[in-house]
């Protein structure tokens, strides 16, 4: 099969910490939001707690998210946000994945023309 000269550099170029799948669904959630409770982002991932904890002190080691542990009343209560650069990062994944699609897109059409 075809590719394009840059495609094996497109797909390295992408961010690791950003494109395994729980952090993704992690980023991609709080993109759409202020910011989320943990056990929202649990609810939504389907991962455990201590997984969940783990992903999120990656991201927040990266400096793409921010967390607030208190305690509501005798019960902890943390919530999650992204950063300006967790925006920054999950909006140039996003660009990179559709520059990605679009050349795979491109290489098929010109096998089928030929």
């Amino acid at each position: 099969m075809a590719r394009t000269p840059d495609s094996f550099d497109r797909l390295a170029a992408l961010d690791k910490s950003v494109h395994e799948p729980a952090r993704l669904a992690i980023l991609t959630a709080l993109s759409a939001c202020h910011s989320a409770q943990f056990r929202f982002l649990q609810s939504l991932t389907g991962l455990t707690q201590g997984n969940l904890s783990i992903h999120l002190t990656k991201l927040a080691e990266k400096g793409f998210i921010e967390i607030d542990k208190r305690f509501d009343g005798r019960y902890p209560a943390t919530t999650v946000r992204l950063t300006a650069a967790g925006r920054k990062a999950i909006s140039e994944h996003w660009r990179q994945l559709d520059a990605l699609r679009a050349a795979a897109e491109t290489i098929a059409n010109e096998q089928k023309g030929e």
